[in-house]
């Protein structure tokens, strides 16, 4: 048990866990760097072999999101049976998912006036019908079943084993409430049980620890992939777009979240620092899910309440999508824009209200954001969703700074609630003030 709670603080880099200062070769985020370089030279001189590399950054992405359930699981269930008043559990999610509409609203304003400012498809003149459509066809087809009743019905699972063997965040998260209720409602009689969960989280967290020690692997074969398979070249024409929305985000992560963070009183420079090897991690990866279990974690070990981050954390990768929100609205604009489509401001905000709703919608679909952005663009039929094949090849450029931005929004959201809901220990925050 000690052990496993050792493990469980180094994962979660508490500032209050004094340790031996380790050699900078050991240090996780060095680690990942190095990986990253190595696998940007790789994907650079030798592409055929560095694309062979693409297996160990997907292994390293399944075996995380095959804790991700667990721990999901094990922080919900344990921190709500403790609460005593089961309506803060109410408040705290509906001001979760009020913060969470507030914030992607505004993340996709952000993106329709950037867009409109900077214009970075203005002078593409292209034809539609030069295009080759063919690979968006099948996104089309997963696009045109995004309904918003087929979003809500899905977060209820067949059974409760299907949750947590689809690994859907939502279902599962459904499951750990009602779950925690009823441990809560039960009161003492529940103790044995809710006991042997709160144990189990710290095994649960033990087993992340492990596997985040693969984590520079996996960085490597998925930086390896990503230059060896599309190659830096391939962002030359699109460079505009590519630079216009990483600008965008990093405007809103220092701006926008800069503001809110200096509010609730913390720096936004510091957080970035404390949560750095998640950043790392999901920067090589491209995908949010790696950096779920450690930031979770370190929300915690940041003092936020443990109930209150089980509640956020995972809602917030479904309903707080900052970063996919600056992208669906920037390049719904742009692919009018290269097309020579004029939209009227009743049309762009057509584009941004049908936004609000797919880009939760498309949540748990293979290329997410991508799929959202078709069936938004469904609405407007004067712009052609064929010109979307403009973009296609360098999705995966512009998923990094998505996976980022979404992370960091939903880390910043977990300090902000807990602050509203006086859940935050002020002596653990310190370290990012």
């Amino acid at each position: 048990m000690t052990n496993a709670v050792t493990q469980d603080a180094s994962l979660a880099g508490a500032p209050e866990a004094k340790k031996e200062k380790k050699p900078f070769y050991r240090v996780l985020y060095i680690q990942v760097l190095i990986a990253i370089a190595l696998g940007i030279v790789l994907g650079h001189y030798s592409p055929v072999t560095a694309a062979d590399m693409k297996p160990l950054g997907d292994a390293f992405i399944k075996l995380i999101k095959m804790l991700i359930a667990p721990v999901v699981f094990c922080t919900v269930v344990s921190g709500i049976a403790g609460m005593q008043d089961m309506r803060k559990v109410g408040r705290v999610g509906g001001k979760a998912l009020l913060y969470f509409e507030i914030v992607s609203t505004f993340a996709l304003f952000i993106g329709l006036a950037v867009g409109n400012w900077i214009k970075p498809g203005a002078g593409f003149n292209v034809d539609v019908s030069t295009l080759n459509s063919k690979a968006v066809l099948d996104y089309a087809g997963k696009a045109k079943d995004l309904t918003t009743t087929d979003f809500l019905m899905n977060i209820i699972p067949d059974t409760v084993v299907s949750a947590f063997s689809k690994g859907d965040v939502l279902q599962v998260l459904l499951v750990s409430i009602l779950f925690g209720l009823a441990m809560s409602l039960l009161g003492q009689r529940g103790k044995l049980v809710t006991d042997v969960i709160d144990t189990l989280s710290h095994a649960v967290f033990g087993a992340v620890n492990i596997v985040m020690k693969f984590a520079p692997i996996g960085a490597f074969g998925a930086m390896a992939f990503t230059v060896g398979k599309f190659g830096i070249g391939s962002l030359i024409p699109l460079a505009k777009l590519v630079g216009t929305f990483y600008l965008t985000s990093f405007l809103f992560v220092f701006v926008v979240l800069g503001l809110i963070a200096k509010f609730t009183g913390f720096s936004i420079f510091k957080f970035l620092k404390y949560i750095k090897e998640e950043i790392l991690l999901v920067l090589a990866t491209s995908s949010s899910d790696t950096a779920l279990p450690t930031l979770m974690s370190k929300m915690e070990k940041l003092g936020c309440s443990k109930p209150l981050v089980g509640l956020v954390v995972p809602t917030g990768y479904t309903f707080n999508t900052d970063g996919s929100s600056i992208y669906m609205t920037m390049a719904a604009l742009f692919v009018a824009q290269a097309t020579n489509t004029d939209l009227t401001l009743m049309q762009q905000l057509a584009i941004l209200a049908v936004a609000m709703l797919t880009s939760k919608g498309a949540s748990g679909v293979q290329g997410a954001s991508f799929v959202a952005l078709v069936a938004t663009l469904a609405v407007v039929p004067t712009i052609p969703v064929a010109g979307m094949a403009l973009i296609l090849g360098i999705d995966r450029f512009m998923s990094e700074a998505r996976a980022l931005v979404n992370t960091i929004g939903n880390g910043v959201a977990a300090v902000v609630i807990a602050k509203w809901e006086n859940e935050l220990d002020e002596d653990k925050i310190k370290v990012i003030r």
